[in-house]
């Protein structure tokens, strides 16, 4: 069973009342397990390395301010039109595809459905997330290198 199809399995779950799953394939089982209060998708594999979730964290805060990238000026934006791009799975976030290439989203950057975004690690793979929406890029919510939950949000978009 490949990521992809993990991911939609993980999809297909959050949105039932399944409160778990488990699937072995090739000597391989995988179990989903839904949390009620939460909806936190636990994915368990043999073999694989014990995953520990980072305690609740304080959410980073949002500046009032705009920000600048790469001599763009950047304008406040309207909160309640924004669109956010969130994490499909859990693992680390990284804004290059690998150390000394160029970032792939930045503040103000332009994207279209299809453009990637950004790269998850999941279990030693390499995830390119693409964005669904057309829009600019506004606000990125995440540090580079750091670990994501599960719809997570990345960035916000604002539409096109």
């Amino acid at each position: 069973m490949d990521i992809k199809q993990i991911q939609e399995l993980v999809k297909l779950i959050n949105k039932t009342s399944i409160g778990e799953i488990t699937i072995e394939e090739n000597g391989t089982r995988i179990t989903i397990k839904q949390k009620k209060e939460a909806k936190q998708t636990v994915i368990a594999a043999p073999n694989a390395p014990a995953y520990s979730p980072q305690p609740n964290l304080p959410q980073q805060q949002v500046q009032s301010q705009p920000q600048l990238s790469e001599n763009k000026q950047i304008t406040e934006p309207k909160a309640d039109n924004l669109i956010t791009i969130k994490s499909p799975m859990i693992g680390t976030f990284y804004r290059q595809s690998g150390p000394g290439k160029p970032i792939l989203a930045n503040i103000g950057d332009e994207v279209t459905p299809g453009k990637v975004v950004c790269i998850i690690e999941a279990m030693k793979l390499f995830n390119e997330i693409e964005s669904e929406v057309k829009g600019k890029i506004v606000k990125v919510l995440v540090e580079d290198a750091s670990p994501v939950e599960y719809d997570q949000p990345l960035f916000l978009v604002e539409p096109a």
